[in-house]
């Protein structure tokens, strides 16, 4: 594919007058024609600072607030959604499907290039929520010594499975082992308990699309699981990040079975026990803060966690964001 076959005009968002989006064509899989979407605020501002964003599992880019609080701050926003995630999502696909993390270097090489080369920043903050703050941690981690990734914030990352350790050890070696067989063969789901709490319709405070992020989230698949466990032993070997870091998550796990009332002031969906304890192994300079009554989305948390963690973000990156030529 080349550069100019790589080019598409941006257009309104289905976010409406604020957000534009770009179509960026990627390499064919299995299941044929394969895309992501770039997404970028249009707030005036000229920053020559920039922020991508990258969601988690079940999810996409909707948090216009988190957008705000970036260009707040002087950064000019924007987000990918992932190949086969929201926007991205094509009738012929396999919701969120992929086989190995790397998959998703060829998006955010792009992302990082077009923000970098074609819309002229000199300095990019790489932001990954949960299942994105995996893939961008290793993908920081195959792309250091560029110059690329300035500086990494990881929100709730997914560091490890939120199971037992037979379910940790045993079950994984059996996804391993499926995933090679019956690639997308169903070994697990996602509860509602979470998406019910969030989403307006069911009293939560946020409206997004129940399409493309459903209560019950889509079905886990062997070898998606498969690849995410290689991701999780790669990190757990230690990374060598080459640019700051921020750790951000909640000060509390709890089972949503067991404890439904503190859905709404502890992560449902990973152990940060997990989370604080690999935190150390990706990089040189980590910071790690542990936001007390945080969700497992801290922008989507209740108050006043939500504007701690905002708070403590801001803070964070006045320390350690490189200052970009137009200051």
């Amino acid at each position: 594919m080349t550069h100019a076959q790589q080019q598409d005009d941006y257009r309104e968002d289905v976010l409406g007058p604020g957000y534009e989006v770009r179509t960026l064509p990627l390499r064919p899989d299995d299941e044929g024609e394969v895309v992501a979407t770039l997404i970028r605020s249009t707030v005036p501002g000229g920053s020559r600072r920039a922020v991508l964003y990258v969601h988690g599992f079940v999810d996409y880019f909707f948090q216009t607030h988190l957008a705000d609080a970036w260009h707040d701050a002087g950064f000019d926003f924007y987000a990918v959604d992932l190949r086969k995630y929201g926007r991205s999502l094509r009738e012929h696909q396999t919701p969120n499907y992929i086989t190995s993390l790397e998959d998703y270097d060829e998006e955010l090489d792009e992302a990082a290039r077009i923000i970098r080369e074609d819309e002229g920043h000199d300095v990019l903050v790489v932001m990954g929520h949960s299942t994105g703050g995996l893939a961008t941690s290793l993908w920081a981690h195959r792309r250091r010594g560029r110059g690329i990734v300035d500086a990494l914030v990881l929100n709730s990352p997914w560091f490890d499975l939120n199971a037992s350790l037979f379910q940790r050890t045993v079950g994984t070696a059996a996804v391993h082992r499926i995933g090679t067989l019956r690639p997308r063969t169903v070994v697990g789901r996602l509860g509602t308990s979470y998406g019910h709490y969030l989403h307006r319709e069911t009293g939560g405070e946020w409206d997004y699309s129940l399409t493309w992020k459903p209560h019950g989230g889509f079905p886990v698949v062997a070898a998606w699981l498969a690849g995410v466990r290689r991701g999780h032993a790669e990190l757990s070997r230690g990374l060598a990040i080459d640019c700051p870091v921020l750790v951000a998550c909640s000060d509390a796990t709890s089972n949503p079975a067991k404890e439904p009332a503190r859905v709404s002031s502890t992560d449902v969906v990973l152990d940060v026990a997990h989370i604080a304890r690999r935190a150390p192994g990706l990089g040189r300079l980590v910071t790690v803060v542990r936001i007390a009554g945080g969700i497992h989305d801290l922008t989507l948390s209740p108050e006043p966690a939500r504007s701690t963690f905002f708070t403590e973000l801001a803070r964070w990156q006045e320390a350690y964001v490189p200052a970009s030529l137009d200051r």
